[in-house]
C-alpha cells in the first residue's frame, strides 16, 4: 500500500547573516518524510539538524527552496497562517519538555486541545486514553514536579500528539534521560507514530535510538550526507557512530589452525556523542 507523503523538501536552504557573516546552516536539502515514517535526523554539531527541525515546525522560514507540509505551502502563508498551521498541524516533543508547573498532567495535553478548540467530551477522553497508554493513568493528577524525568516527557508525548498533527517533531527527546527510560520513551513514541501514521523526525545524538526509525538521515555542514534505510545497516548505527563503517568491506575470514571457519565477530563498539 503506498503511503501518502506528508512532509516534502526540496533544495531548502537557510542562510544566516550575522556581523557581515554569511552562514549556510542548511544547504539544498531534500527530503520526504511519509505517513507512518519515523526518521532520524543525525549529524555532529553545526550540521544543521535543528535549525531543520525549527523550519519545519514553521519557526524558521526557509531562504530557499520548498517546503510542503500535508499538501500545505509553507512558504506561501502569511504569519498567522503559519502560527495556526503550527498548533493544528505540527506536535513538538523537545528535550526541555516544556510543561506548565502549575497544571496537573492531564491538564497539561488537554490545554493543546482548549488552544485547538476541541476539548469536548471526546478529546478530554482521549488525553485520559492516552496518557494511561503511557503508563501514566495513576499520575494524571500529578504535578510536574510530582513526576520523574521520564515521566514528564511521555506527558510531553501526549501533548504532542492529542490533536492529531499531520507531523510530530522530536529535538533530542532522550537527552536528560538515562538509558532504560530513554528507550521506553522512544520505543512508545515509534508506535504512536506508526499506529496513528502520523510522519515523525527526531533529531538524537544518541545513536543507540535510532533502532526506532525507519529511517536515518545524516547531515553534515547542512548537506544530507547520507541517507540509511536498509535494517540492517541501521542498527549497525545504533550500535557505533562510525558512519563510514556502513560503506566499508567486510574483512577476510581467517581459518584458524584446526581448518574451521570462525564466525565473523559483530559487535560494534558503542560510541556516544555529546549534546550540541
Amino acid at each position: 500500500m503506498n503511503q501518502q507523503t506528508i512532509i516534502e523538501t526540496t533544495n531548502v536552504t537557510k542562510i544566516f547573516d550575522s556581523s557581515g557573516l554569511t552562514v549556510r546552516a542548511v544547504d539544498e536539502v531534500s527530503l520526504r518524510v511519509k505517513a507512518g515514517e519515523f526518521v532520524g535526523l543525525v549529524g555532529p554539531s553545526g550540521s544543521g539538524k535543528t535549525t531543520m527541525l525549527a523550519m519545519l515546525a514553521t519557526l524558521l522560514r526557509e531562504s530557499d527552496g520548498t517546503m510542503m507540509i500535508d499538501g500545505q505551502d509553507l512558504g506561501a502563508m502569511g504569519e498567522r497562517q503559519r502560527t495556526k498551521f503550527r498548533r493544528e498541524k505540527i506536535g513538538f516533543t523537545f528535550q526541555a519538555n516544556n510543561l506548565v508547573p502549575y497544571l496537573t498532567a492531564l491538564e497539561n495535553v488537554e490545554l493543546m486541545l482548549r488552544l485547538n478548540k476541541k476539548n469536548g467530551r471526546k478529546s478530554r477522553e482521549r488525553a485520559r486514553e492516552l496518557l494511561t497508554r503511557l503508563g501514566l493513568g495513576d499520575r494524571l493528577n500529578n504535578l510536574p514536579a510530582q513526576l520523574s524525568g521520564g515521566q514528564q516527557q511521555r506527558v510531553a508525548i501526549a501533548r504532542a500528539l492529542i490533536h492529531n498533527p499531520s507531523v510530530v517533531l522530536a529535538d533530542e527527546p532522550t537527552a536528560s534521560l538515562d538509558t532504560e527510560r530513554a528507550n521506553q520513551v522512544v520505543g512508545i513514541f515509534a508506535d504512536l507514530i506508526h499506529e496513528e501514521q502520523r510522519a515523525g523526525i527526531m533529531v538524537t545524538h544518541d545513536l543507540r535510538m535510532c533502532k526506532y526509525v525507519d529511517k536515518v538521515v545524516q547531515m553534515v555542514d547542512g548537506k544530507i550526507a547520507r541517507v540509511i534505510t536498509e535494517r540492517t545497516d541501521i542498527e549497525l548505527l545504533a550500535g557505533t557512530s562510525e558512519f563510514d563503517r556502513l560503506d566499508k568491506p567486510a574483512p577476510a575470514k581467517q581459518k584458524d589452525p584446526i581448518s574451521w571457519e570462525a564466525p565473523p565477530l559483530r559487535m560494534p563498539i558503542p560510541v556516544y556523542g555529546g549534546a550540541d
